[in-house]
Protein backbone atom coordinates (compact mmCIF):
# COMPACT_ATOMS: atom_id res chain seq x y z
CA UNK A 1 0.00 0.00 0.00
CA UNK A 2 1.05 3.39 -0.75
CA UNK A 3 0.29 5.12 3.01
CA UNK A 4 2.54 2.62 4.14
CA UNK A 5 5.47 3.51 2.23
CA UNK A 6 8.41 5.10 3.79
CA UNK A 7 8.85 8.75 3.19
CA UNK A 8 12.96 9.88 3.28
CA UNK A 9 13.23 13.68 4.24
CA UNK A 10 17.06 14.62 3.98
CA UNK A 11 18.22 17.66 6.09
CA UNK A 12 21.47 19.25 6.61
CA UNK A 13 23.12 18.85 10.19
CA UNK A 14 21.93 23.35 10.48
CA UNK A 15 19.05 22.41 9.05
CA UNK A 16 17.86 19.13 11.83
CA UNK A 17 19.85 21.54 14.33
CA UNK A 18 17.51 24.65 13.64
CA UNK A 19 14.26 22.66 13.22
CA UNK A 20 14.57 20.76 15.88
CA UNK A 21 14.55 23.63 18.38
CA UNK A 22 11.90 25.37 16.75
CA UNK A 23 9.73 22.14 16.93
CA UNK A 24 10.59 21.99 21.01
CA UNK A 25 9.97 26.00 21.33
CA UNK A 26 6.54 25.44 19.46
CA UNK A 27 5.75 21.95 21.13
CA UNK A 28 6.81 22.72 24.68
CA UNK A 29 7.95 25.35 25.47
CA UNK A 30 5.04 27.63 23.90
CA UNK A 31 2.98 24.91 24.22
CA UNK A 32 1.08 26.24 20.95
CA UNK A 33 0.96 23.70 18.79
CA UNK A 34 -2.43 23.07 18.94
CA UNK A 35 -2.69 27.34 17.75
CA UNK A 36 0.04 26.93 14.79
CA UNK A 37 -1.47 23.53 13.56
CA UNK A 38 -5.28 22.72 13.95
CA UNK A 39 -5.46 19.39 12.55
CA UNK A 40 -4.38 17.05 14.87
CA UNK A 41 -3.56 14.54 11.88
CA UNK A 42 -0.47 16.58 11.44
CA UNK A 43 0.60 15.98 14.75
CA UNK A 44 1.63 12.17 14.20
CA UNK A 45 4.36 13.48 11.66
CA UNK A 46 5.41 16.63 13.70
CA UNK A 47 5.84 14.09 16.83
CA UNK A 48 7.90 11.64 14.67
CA UNK A 49 9.86 14.08 13.18
CA UNK A 50 10.49 15.64 16.05
CA UNK A 51 11.79 12.55 17.88
CA UNK A 52 13.69 11.43 15.24
CA UNK A 53 16.05 14.59 15.11
CA UNK A 54 16.28 14.27 19.15
CA UNK A 55 17.90 10.95 18.89
CA UNK A 56 19.94 12.07 15.80
CA UNK A 57 21.40 15.27 17.18
CA UNK A 58 24.04 15.13 20.23
CA UNK A 59 23.81 19.29 20.71
CA UNK A 60 20.81 19.44 22.60
CA UNK A 61 22.73 17.49 25.74
CA UNK A 62 25.78 19.74 25.10
CA UNK A 63 26.09 22.60 27.39
CA UNK A 64 27.12 25.18 24.39
CA UNK A 65 24.05 24.64 23.21
CA UNK A 66 22.73 28.49 23.00
CA UNK A 67 26.13 29.29 20.81
CA UNK A 68 25.82 26.33 18.49
CA UNK A 69 22.01 26.71 17.45
CA UNK A 70 22.68 30.56 16.94
CA UNK A 71 25.90 29.71 14.48
CA UNK A 72 23.73 26.92 12.31
CA UNK A 73 21.35 29.75 12.11
CA UNK A 74 23.27 32.14 10.66
CA UNK A 75 25.04 29.47 8.33
CA UNK A 76 21.58 28.79 7.19
CA UNK A 77 20.74 32.16 6.38
CA UNK A 78 23.55 33.20 5.17
CA UNK A 79 22.97 30.46 2.91
CA UNK A 80 19.33 31.73 2.27
CA UNK A 81 20.42 35.23 1.42
CA UNK A 82 23.90 35.64 1.62
CA UNK A 83 25.68 37.28 4.45
CA UNK A 84 23.29 37.81 7.49
CA UNK A 85 20.83 39.76 6.61
CA UNK A 86 20.44 41.44 9.81
CA UNK A 87 17.34 39.27 11.27
CA UNK A 88 20.18 37.67 13.17
CA UNK A 89 19.08 40.18 16.55
CA UNK A 90 15.73 39.39 16.33
CA UNK A 91 15.87 35.66 15.78
CA UNK A 92 18.61 35.96 19.99
CA UNK A 93 15.15 35.59 21.43
CA UNK A 94 14.49 32.29 20.70
CA UNK A 95 17.43 30.84 22.24
CA UNK A 96 16.95 32.14 26.16
CA UNK A 97 15.76 28.48 27.39
CA UNK A 98 18.53 26.68 26.41
CA UNK A 99 19.41 24.60 29.30
CA UNK A 100 15.24 23.62 29.74
CA UNK A 101 16.03 22.05 26.36
CA UNK A 102 18.36 20.22 26.80
CA UNK A 103 16.57 19.09 30.24
CA UNK A 104 13.71 18.03 28.79
CA UNK A 105 14.28 17.09 25.73
CA UNK A 106 15.58 14.16 26.92
CA UNK A 107 12.23 12.71 27.92
CA UNK A 108 9.77 14.68 25.69
CA UNK A 109 10.93 14.18 22.13
CA UNK A 110 9.78 10.19 21.94
CA UNK A 111 5.88 11.15 21.53
CA UNK A 112 5.56 10.00 17.59
CA UNK A 113 7.98 6.69 17.98
CA UNK A 114 5.64 4.26 19.67
CA UNK A 115 3.81 3.53 16.18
Amino acid sequence: MVEDEAITIKLTHDQAFVLSDWLYQVMFQSDDLEGIVHDRAVWSPIYAISGTLDKTLSEIFMPDYAPRLEAAKERLRANLYGQTDGSAASSKNATTAPQAHQIERGTAGNHGESH
